[in-house]
C-alpha cells in the first residue's frame, strides 16, 4: 500500500496539504457566492446559520470524506468500492461525474474573472460609457468569441498547475496563491471598511435579526455550508488520500475548516461595507462581483487599482478551487486506466472545455436554450450544487458513519497514545462520529428536501 502511494503522488507537507484543501474550499464560493448569498438573506441571520452549520457538522462531514481517501490511498471509484463494496462504486462515479460538470461551468466564471481583471488593469473596467456596468456585463458574457476565449485561458491555467503533479503543481502552487489570497484581501478589506458609511455594512453583516432566520434562510445557509466546504465531487476525498498514513487527519481538518470560515467571514468584510457605503443592492445576485462591485469601485478613491487587486484576487481564489475539482478526474485515469497525467489531464480539460460551450452561450445567443426552464449554466449549478453533492455527501457520511465505521475510528485514532503507548480513544471522537452517523445525514436529507420543494 505503501508502494501504491508513493507512485500516486503525496503530500511534501502537512502545511501543504492544508493550503492545498483550504484553496479547494475557499475558491470562488467565498468570495463570489457567500456575500451576495448572505445579503440576499439577512446578512447576520445567514451568517450565523452558517457559522453553526460548518462548526456544527461541517467538521464531521470533511472528515467523513478525507477518511474515505485516506484509508483506501486510491481514487473515488475504487475507495468507494474498497471500503463499501462493489455497489458503492456508483457514489465513486456520481462523485467524478459532479465534478466533470461542475468543472464546466465554473472555468466560465473562471474565465469572467480573467477578462474582468484584463479590463481592470488596461483601465476599461471602470469606463462602461452608456450601457452602464449591468449593459458592459451583459455585453461580455454574451459575446461568444470573447467568453469561450476567457474560458478557454483559465482552462488552460488550472491545467498547467494540474501538470506539475501533487507535490510540484499543486501543493507549490498552494503555498504561493494562498498567502497572496490572504494578503490581497487585507488590502480589499482596509479599503473597504473605511469609506464612510461602511459601519452599517459591518452591522448588517455581524448582527443577526432573529426574525429573518427563515426555513429558507436555513436551507440556503445549510447547503452553502456542504459547498463552501467543498464536498461531494471527491475533491477532499482525493486529496486525503495523498495524506500520509502518520498525517494528524483531525488536526489537519480543523485547519482547513477553520481557514475556511475565515475567509468566507473575510469576504463579508470585503464587500458588504463597501456595497452599503456606496447606497448598491446586498442581495443583488450573482451579479453583484461583476456588475455591482465595478460601480462600487467607480465611486471610491483609487477604484481602478483596487478594482484590478479584487479581480486579482478573485482569479487566485477560482483556481485553488478549480485544480481541486480537476485533480480527482485526473487522479481516476491515473489510478483505474493507467493513463500518463499529462494524457489524463488534457483528456479531461478538452471534454470539459466541450461540456462547458452550451453554459458559456447560455449568456448569449443560448440564452433561449432551456431544460426545465433552465439554461444550461443554470440547469448544471442547480443539478450539482443542489442535488449531485449533497447525495454525494450522504454517501460518504452513512459509509464512514455505519458500513466502514471501524476504519473511520481509525482514520480518527491515528497517532492517538495513552501513556502506555497504547491507541487511545480522545473524548472527541464520539461526538464526531455521532455527527457523522445521525446529524449530517439529517441536516443532508433537509437539504435535498429543500432542494425539491423550490
Amino acid at each position: 500500500m505503501e508502494e501504491k502511494q508513493q507512485a500516486r503522488g503525496t503530500w511534501g507537507s502537512r502545511l501543504g496539504f492544508i493550503l492545498a484543501a483550504a484553496g479547494s474550499a475557499i475558491g470562488l464560493g467565498a468570495i463570489w457566492k457567500f456575500p451576495y448569498m448572505a445579503g440576499a438573506n439577512g446578512g447576520g441571520a445567514f451568517l450565523l446559520v452558517y457559522l453553526v452549520a460548518v462548526l456544527g457538522i461541517g467538521l464531521a462531514m470533511m472528515l467523513a470524506e478525507l477518511a474515505v481517501g485516506r484509508a483506501s490511498h486510491s481514487d473515488a471509484v475504487n475507495a468507494f468500492r474498497t471500503l463499501g463494496g462493489k455497489g458503492w462504486s456508483f457514489f465513486g462515479y456520481f462523485s467524478l461525474l459532479a465534478a466533470f460538470i461542475i468543472l464546466s461551468f465554473y472555468c466560465v466564471v473562471g474565465g469572467w474573472t480573467v477578462g474582468y481583471l484584463y479590463k481592470s488593469v488596461t483601465g476599461t473596467l471602470l469606463d462602461p460609457g452608456a450601457e452602464g456596468f449591468s449593459g458592459q456585463f451583459s455585453s461580455f458574457v454574451g459575446s461568444p468569441g470573447g467568453s469561450l476565449f476567457w474560458f478557454a485561458v483559465f482552462m488552460l491555467l488550472t491545467v498547467w498547475i494540474i501538470l506539475g503533479g501533487v507535490k510540484d503543481g499543486i501543493e507549490r502552487a498552494s503555498k504561493f496563491l494562498m498567502p497572496l489570497l490572504f494578503l490581497l484581501m487585507l488590502a480589499m478589506i482596509a479599503r473597504s471598511v473605511t469609506l464612510p458609511g461602511a459601519m452599517e455594512g459591518i452591522r448588517f453583516f455581524l448582527v443577526p435579526e432573529p426574525e429573518k432566520i427563515t426555513p429558507r434562510v436555513l436551507i440556503d445557509a445549510l447547503g452553502f455550508a456542504c459547498f463552501s466546504l467543498s464536498l461531494g465531487f471527491a475533491g477532499m476525498l482525493t486529496y486525503g488520500s495523498y495524506m500520509k498514513k502518520d498525517e494528524d487527519m483531525v488536526s489537519s481538518a480543523l485547519w482547513v475548516v477553520f481557514m475556511q470560515t475565515a475567509f468566507v467571514i473575510l469576504a463579508g468584510f470585503m464587500v458588504l461595507p463597501a456595497v452599503f457605503a456606496t447606497g448598491m443592492e446586498p442581495g443583488a445576485g450573482p451579479g453583484l462581483t461583476y456588475i455591482t462591485l465595478p460601480a462600487v469601485f467607480k465611486a471610491m478613491p483609487g477604484g481602478g487599482f483596487f478594482a484590478a487587486v479584487f479581480f486579482l484576487l478573485l482569479l487566485v481564489a477560482a483556481l485553488t478551487s478549480s485544480v481541486s475539482i480537476l485533480e480527482p478526474l485526473v487522479a481516476w485515469l491515473i489510478d483505474t486506466r493507467r493513463w500518463r497525467r499529462e494524457a489524463a489531464c488534457l483528456c479531461v480539460a478538452v471534454a470539459s472545455f466541450i461540456l462547458g460551450i452550451p453554459a458559456t452561450l447560455s449568456f448569449g445567443i443560448g440564452e433561449g436554450w432551456t431544460l426545465f426552464g433552465k439554461t444550461p449554466f443554470d440547469l448544471m449549478d442547480y443539478l450539482t450544487l443542489n442535488i449531485m453533492l449533497p447525495v454525494n455527501v450522504l454517501a460518504a457520511c452513512i459509509l464512514m458513519g455505519w458500513i466502514a465505521n471501524k476504519v473511520f475510528l481509525q482514520e480518527l485514532y491515528k497517532r492517538r497514545r495513552d501513556a502506555e503507548g497504547n491507541p487511545a480513544k480522545p473524548w472527541w471522537a464520539s461526538m464526531i462520529n455521532f455527527c457523522c452517523k445521525y446529524l449530517a445525514p439529517l441536516v443532508i436529507a433537509a437539504i435535498l428536501l429543500g432542494s425539491f420543494l423550490q
